[in-house]
């Protein structure tokens, strides 16, 4: 009985690239939240951070050193271990999601095909309802374990909300899969290449579904009601201070990049740039482009998600479950069977 032998080049390559995707995204977390107070700046009319670096550029860094090194605080009551567990299983999660994106085409280096892509896997939408499921226990474990009775309102509130928001998100995925008949990121993503036609084209009312379940699961105003200041102070984290709230709020602006990442790619074509043919293009080339076209309809995306932030009011939480249920759920349904009906009618 022979052993395969190992693949240490295939090895090393997917820890570059995981490590080159970490990195892309805490940067991207990062700035993120200087791109917010900009953009909240330019809508009410005011500069916004000005004085770290030239145009504020700095307070990024600025916030994380403060982060850093601020003294951590764990309360008396609180469970110590699950303490540190929530905003770990938040990072964690967040991190994690990002591995079944496909990031670019293939290309040639060394004699060898480089995929950018961790795991091309044929569940990986199935994968990614998974790790966003499990990303609810970090909120749910850090509420609970703080032993603050608003922290623990704040965190029922934010799994209820998950739980409410992803049956809609699963449905309109659904009508997806039908038209694309494959879970793999990478399929999905092909078949838009060469239909001519991003998915957003044959499934605008399931883009639209998609999109307001992912501000939903990613606390994102409207749907913000976990860290409803005004009621709940500062939500599930309340009780956390120096990098374990760092953690936390890391994990929220790195959600916010991947979930757009997975719109951009699931119904806007992911890395094919529009009106240009990438087959006759070179490698590295067409590469550039990909990642160009990837990036600015993420960027855009989250443009559009910082703007919803700052001229929507908050929903009461009544109103966020009546919507979730009584709204988005029907309208999943709907299109799904809309979407079942057409794709047997054009089988015939």
């Amino acid at each position: 009985m022979t052993l395969l032998a190992f693949d240490w080049a295939f090895t090393i390559e997917k820890a570059i690239l995981i490590a080159i995707i970490i990195s892309i995204s805490l940067v991207v977390a990062m700035y993120a939240t200087y791109a917010e107070r900009k953009i909240a700046g330019f809508i009410q009319d005011r500069v916004g951070p000005n004085r770290a670096g030239p145009f504020g550029i700095l307070q990024p860094l600025a916030d994380g050193i403060k982060l850093f090194f601020k003294e951590e605080v764990t309360p008396n009551p609180s469970n110590k271990f699950l303490f540190i567990l929530g905003p770990s299983l938040a990072m964690l999660t967040a991190m994690m999601t990002s591995a079944i994106i496909p990031w670019g085409g293939k290309i040639e280096l060394g004699g060898r095909m480089v995929d950018l892509q961790v795991a091309d896997i044929n569940i990986g939408i199935l994968y990614i309802f998974g790790v966003v499921s499990l990303g609810v226990y970090g909120m749910m474990v850090g509420g609970w374990a703080s032993n603050n009775k608003y922290s623990l309102m704040a965190a029922l509130r934010g799994a209820s909300q998950a739980i409410s928001y992803e049956l809609a998100m699963g449905l309109a995925l659904i009508a997806l899969l039908m038209l694309t008949g494959s879970l793999s990121l990478r399929t999905i993503t092909d078949q838009q290449i060469h239909n001519n036609w991003w998915n957003i084209v044959y499934q605008p009312l399931g883009f639209l579904i998609f999109f307001i379940c992912s501000l939903a699961e990613c606390n994102r105003a409207p749907f913000d009601l976990p860290e409803a200041e005004s009621e709940l102070n500062m939500g599930y984290h309340q009780e956390y201070s120096s990098m374990k709230l760092g953690f936390f709020l890391f994990a929220e602006y790195i959600n916010m990049f991947i979930s757009c990442t997975v719109i951009a790619t699931l119904y806007l074509g992911g890395y094919d740039m529009p009106f240009v043919d990438e087959s006759q293009l070179s490698g590295i080339t067409a590469l550039i482009v990909g990642l160009l076209a990837l990036f600015g309809k993420t960027f855009l995306l989250i443009f559009v998600f910082m703007w919803i932030r700052w001229t929507l009011p908050r929903f009461r939480y009544d109103q966020l479950m009546n919507l979730g249920w009584k709204g988005l759920i029907p309208l999943a349904l709907i299109n799904m069977v809309l979407t079942g009906a057409i794709v047997l009618f054009m089988m015939k």
